[in-house]
């Protein structure tokens, strides 16, 4: 790996900026891992929230947070669990503190690769077919990197290696439902995470395969091994929101990101700023609406509240205990931010994409305004009704 200086040009035009303080991330402290080792975010409801998604321990209370909305968050998450669990014995939580192990082996003789560009194209159609709504491609980045993943028999720091020769990362999007989204906080929502979890996984290990089966490296990865946000920056695929989201201009904030890290030669694609960050300037629609006051109201500012947050990056930084904390005590994943962002619409119709246009123009006040009386939640019992 390689380019760990703290900032260059192709984070200017991502829109990451890095100071001198940076410190790569330790994957210990993501608030999902601290849950299972730290004592001062591990608690009763952060088991029961565990617990919750074995249906040990489901609440039965109000619209959303029934037998039959937890049963389909916990159905929709199958397929990611299944994968995930497989090697737990050895240690590898894979998809989230570890990446994915090949199924298949990287084939003796390799494909020749004589036209970088055409074989970006290919990997993009390769991955449409197999599902992925996003596909982006950007150089390997060592600053984004954990410095260890974790063995989840003892908690215990490992190490957090890839295959020689790794030049690429591949970063795929994979939309989430947008009528469930609609009805976030409930557990019926999480559905629409489950699913895009269970989708990506899917379709990071088949690309992977495809890939392998070209004489090439590729190790899938979903929330493992990397952070993630940055690299779908690099990639091109959207800039980065208030809400701590990728704001996307064909999904907005609403899907889910994947990568693949390979020695396939491919061309890298070249972020373009579109607007968000000037959007965001103007708009605290998530952060009023979060209901333990998460998220910033302010600028940009460099560090966080707490040691889940990246050190030495000026950016809009959440306070992720108290987010969790939310989480656990709803035992259901909370993204009202998602939700309420003016950002989260269908853009496959025209009306949308020309507010989209406006939002991202000089005239982003006018979009605001527009945008006042929506991000309304639905009722989840409405999604089991309708249709």
């Amino acid at each position: 790996m390689h380019n760990t200086a703290p900032q260059n040009d192709t984070d200017a035009r991502a829109g990451i900026d890095v100071t001198d303080d940076f410190e790569r991330f330790a994957q210990r402290n993501d608030i999902f891992t601290r849950a299972f080792w730290d004592p001062t975010v591990r608690t009763k409801q952060t088991d029961a929230f565990f617990a919750s998604y074995r249906m040990e321990a489901a609440p039965r209370r109000g619209d959303g947070f029934g037998q039959r909305d937890f049963a389909l968050r916990n159905a929709s998450w199958l397929i990611s669990d299944v994968m995930t669990d497989r090697f737990a014995q050895d240690g590898r939580r894979e998809g989230f503190q570890a990446p994915i192990s090949a199924d298949t082996p990287v084939a003796p003789i390799r494909f020749d690769v004589n036209d970088l560009t055409e074989m970006s194209r290919e990997i993009k159609k390769v991955s449409r077919f197999f599902k992925a709504d996003l596909c982006g491609i950007t150089s390997v980045d060592a600053r984004w990197h954990y410095t260890a993943r974790i063995d989840v028999r003892d908690m215990s720091d490992a190490p957090n290696d890839l295959p020689e020769g790794i030049t690429s990362v591949i970063v795929l999007g994979h939309e989430m439902d947008a009528d469930l989204v609609d009805t976030y906080p409930a557990a019926t929502a999480g559905a629409a995470t489950g699913r895009a979890y269970s989708q990506e996984a899917a379709t990071v290990m088949q690309v992977a395969a495809y890939i392998r089966n070209l004489g090439y490296e590729a190790v899938p990865s979903m929330n493992d091994t990397a952070l993630v946000i940055p690299y779908a920056l690099k990639a091109g695929l959207g800039e980065y929101a208030r809400n701590q989201m990728v704001i996307t201009p064909e999904f907005g904030p609403r899907l889910r990101f994947s990568k693949i890290f390979t020695s396939l030669p491919l061309a890298h694609d070249v972020p373009e700023p579109l607007g968000v960050r000037a959007f965001c300037d103007i708009c605290t629609k998530c952060a009023e609406a979060c209901p333990v006051k998460a998220l910033p109201f302010g600028a940009p500012e460099v560090g966080g509240a707490n040691v889940s947050a990246l050190k030495g990056v000026r950016k809009w930084t959440s306070d992720a205990e108290k987010c969790f904390g939310f989480w656990a005590k709803l035992a259901s994943d909370c993204a009202i931010c998602m939700r309420v962002c003016p950002f989260n619409r269908d853009f496959r119709k025209w009306y949308h994409r020309l507010w989209l246009r406006l939002a991202l123009s000089p005239l982003r006040r006018a979009a605001l305004w527009l945008d006042a009386k929506r991000g309304a939640r639905k009722k989840p019992s409405l999604w089991w009704e309708n249709g």
